[in-house]
Parts: C-alpha cells; structure tokens; sequence
C-alpha cells in the first residue's frame, strides 16, 4: 500500500511462511479439483488476482493441473482500511465475460480478506449466473467476522482479530513483499 494507515503493524506472516500457505491451500485445491477437466480459477481485484496466479502456478507445477482458465472481476466494497467506499458492493462486469458459459465448469473465487463477505457473495452470485457446474471459495486470510452466508472452502489461515484491527495482505505486485501484517490503528 503507498498511503498506509498510521498505526502499530505487526508481521504475522512472512513470504516464507506464506509460500508454505500457498502451497497447503494449492493441495486442498487439488483434492477438491480430482476429477474435474473444466476448471476456471477466478480472482478478485485487486489482491485476489495475484492471489489466484499463485495458486494456479502450483497447481500447473505440483499437481499437474494444466488448462485451467484464469479470469478477474473487480469487485469494491471496501478501501484497504476498512474504510466503506459503497453501500452496495459494486462488480464492474468485463465486456468479455459477458457471454461467458461456465456450464460444466468448476470455479474457484479467489480473494485475499474474507471480512464480512460482501465481496465474494458478489462474486458468487455474478459467477452462479454463468451457470457452473460447481463454485468453491478460496482466502487467503478468513476474519472469521462473516455477516453474510458465505462460507469459505479452502482458508490459508484464520485471524480473529479486533474489528478495529485490520489485516494488511501485502501481494505482489501491490506491495514489494508478500506478507501479512497486523495493522492497530492509532
């Protein structure tokens, strides 16, 4: 983030131990994946995005897992403080996904934060649109502070913190290192 919040962080996570992460988060996707031909790996903007590219790499290198679709959707409802930008969460559809048929298709929604769920309930009910066969969720990080039926199928780590607390997921090539910090604004 160019414009961080003043405040205490505290690295919680390092690219190391971040990587080993990926890599658990990679092999559950290639347990929930057995199978499946027609896979579509989905990432929010902004942070998702690169989250997805991550695990679709692993994928390609650990399991073989090739063909495999990657696709965005830029999804806003909150600024990285926190800070609500839209009453309603807002998906800006890509022109070229508007004809887009996922019928057979198993999708993976990847994101970085699940906080309240907005996001990706965004996300699933544009992607259920497109008529896939399955649609599993994938987070980096899960708040554990889910407002909405949402449910996560494959979590890197949960982090109950304080809701004035939030989560800084630094992803490349966002931010120049991939770690999470803790964030206690002053």
């Amino acid at each position: 983030m160019t414009d961080k919040v003043p405040g205490r962080r505290t690295c919680l996570y390092t690219p190391e131990q971040l990587d080993a992460i990926v890599g658990d988060m990679a092999r559950q996707a290639a347990g929930l994946l057995t199978g499946r031909t027609r896979v579509v790996i989905v990432g929010i903007l902004r942070r998702g995005a690169p989250l997805a590219d991550r695990l679709h790499a692993r994928l390609a290198g650990d399991y073989g897992l090739t063909g495999c679709v990657r696709l965005d959707l830029r999804i806003k409802r909150y600024a990285d403080d926190l800070t609500l930008l839209y009453p309603e969460t807002q998906l800006t559809e890509n022109p070229a996904h508007a004809g887009l048929d996922l019928a057979g298709h198993t999708v993976l929604v990847v994101d970085d934060v699940m906080y309240r769920g907005h996001s990706m309930l965004r996300a699933i009910a544009y992607l259920a649109g497109k008529q896939p066969e399955e649609i599993r969720t994938v987070v980096l990080v899960d708040r554990g502070a889910a407002k909405l039926p949402v449910r996560t199928d494959i979590v890197g780590v949960r982090l109950d913190v304080a809701p004035s607390d939030i989560i800084e997921c630094n992803v490349p090539p966002y931010e120049d290192s991939f770690r999470i910090d803790l964030l206690q604004p002053e």
